[in-house]
């Protein structure tokens, strides 16, 4: 195979109902191997992420950079490559675009915690951010719930949200542009915040029926949620994480004061375990595991 694939070609291979069946796979495969990622900050206020994971066929190493100062601009602030080796020959078999699998396999697994985990999956459904997670949270929610039928955006990018909303609109769903996201918490059960993460975009309480999905924030210094909202749902609701690795990551919980060890991953609430009630919080950090599953599900 040994091919390098650009954006339009690693999207076409990464459809979410397959990458959701290859997360469900991978979290049952007893060969998957996932080291802790290396994050190393860079001058400028970027940071280089190194993430290796492996299984009995195939090791793939994540090699982006994060630089949250191109937010707004025409540069991507997630840029870099998702490398595929063959674990028996050694070779370089697949070269994925990095940010395309950024965005996708996370907007699968917010989708994945969704299908098992909200109580209410007909929404409206509230995006934070009209960025490349805007967008793959929409595309995924609109692929993976036949319920949903209205969205609604907020972004401190007047421009994006239209472009957005109108995104919606081609899907077939009603769509609207909000100011202020917090407002619309008492209609809308489905949330996804998927910001750059410089300071809290959501404040309120969310419905008792409500599944909130965060993935802007994936240091202890990032944060999307208030900590009123976070502490609301570790008393009154649940909290999952996306891995146990999130428990020195999800700046929204650890800012809160809450014990993010003590929140069960997502692998352990996969099949809506009774333990689990409304509202659900969903905190997702990333994981190499997940850029594995896409691999996976790129090389079928």
């Amino acid at each position: 195979m040994n091919r390098l694939l650009d954006p339009a070609e690693t999207a076409s291979r990464l459809p979410y109902a397959a990458l959701v069946a290859e997360l469900r796979l991978l979290l049952a495969d007893s060969t998957v191997q996932v080291p802790g990622r290396l994050v190393q900050r860079l001058p400028g206020g970027g940071s280089l992420f190194v993430m290796p994971a492996l299984d009995g066929r195939i090791a793939i190493t994540k090699l982006i950079t994060f630089t949250p100062g191109n937010a707004g601009t025409a540069r991507p602030a997630i840029q870099g490559d998702v490398i595929v080796f063959d674990v028996a020959t050694g070779e370089r078999v697949l070269v994925l675009d990095g940010p395309t699998v950024t965005a996708r396999r996370t907007a699968a697994v917010s989708l994945l915690a969704a299908q098992c985990l909200a109580p209410n999956q007909a929404g409206p459904l509230l995006i934070v951010g009209a960025g490349a997670q805007g967008r793959a949270h929409l595309d995924a929610f609109g692929d993976g719930l036949p319920l949903l039928r209205e969205v609604r955006i907020a972004s401190r990018s007047p421009a994006g949200a239209q472009a957005l909303a109108a995104v919606a609109k081609a899907r077939g769903l009603r769509a609207s542009v909000v100011v202020h996201p917090g407002d619309h918490l008492a209609d809308c059960p489905l949330v996804v915040t998927c910001t750059p993460a410089a300071g809290v975009v959501l404040r309120g309480l969310p419905r008792e029926d409500a599944f909130i999905a965060a993935v802007g924030s994936f240091t202890p210094d990032m944060v999307e949620l208030d900590p009123g909202l976070c502490r609301h749902c570790a008393d009154n609701g649940t909290i999952i994480v996306d891995t146990a690795h999130a428990r020195h990551e999800a700046g929204d919980l650890l800012q809160a004061g809450l014990d993010v060890g003590a929140f069960a991953p997502l692998g352990e609430a996969l099949d809506g375990a009774d333990w689990v009630k409304g509202p659900v919080l969903f905190k997702s950090c990333g994981w190499a595991g997940w850029d594995l599953a896409a691999a996976r599900a790129a090389m079928r």
